[in-house]
């Protein structure tokens, strides 16, 4: 004999071992609804990963600064107060994500971010996150 559906907090849940599905109570799904799908697995992996190198508060630094100007790694380093190898290895981080690209002169390495939508995406989180603390939060991080 199949077990009713328990009733929940106005969502019905089924009953342990069946098809895991939460059913509304209320129909409220209009026809957009229908037509959305999520985002695809393999597509949300590789948003991931790409977020997954903006986690760290070191390269959000270097992003914060490559934001300003392009600079050079012994530049970046002294202004952060790390060791250029350390620099390299978060850069490196950065560059395999496609956030920062560099070009050589002699033998300097100089480090920009990749493109306008790194750019936009960092002023964007920026803008977001003052939103919440206000203007003199961003006044004290010069962010704007």
């Amino acid at each position: 004999m199949r077990e009713k559906p328990k009733k929940s907090g106005g969502v019905k849940t089924q009953a342990k071992g069946a098809k895991s599905e939460a059913v509304c109570e209320e129909h409220h799904h209009d026809h957009a609804m229908e037509q959305m799908e999520p985002l695809a697995r393999k597509e949300a992996q590789r948003m991931a990963e790409f977020f997954t190198a903006l986690a760290d508060p070191t390269r959000l630094r270097l992003i914060s600064l490559l934001a300003a100007k392009t600079c050079c790694v012994c530049d970046l380093a002294e202004k952060l107060g790390m060791t250029e190898s350390a620099i390299s290895h978060q850069l490196r981080t950065l560059r395999a994500a496609r956030l920062v690209s560099y070009e050589k002169e002699g033998r300097q390495v100089f480090y920009q971010l990749h493109d306008h939508h790194v750019v936009e995406l960092y002023r964007t989180v920026s803008e977001h996150l003052a939103e919440k603390h206000g203007w003199w939060w961003m006044y004290q991080r010069n962010l704007f």
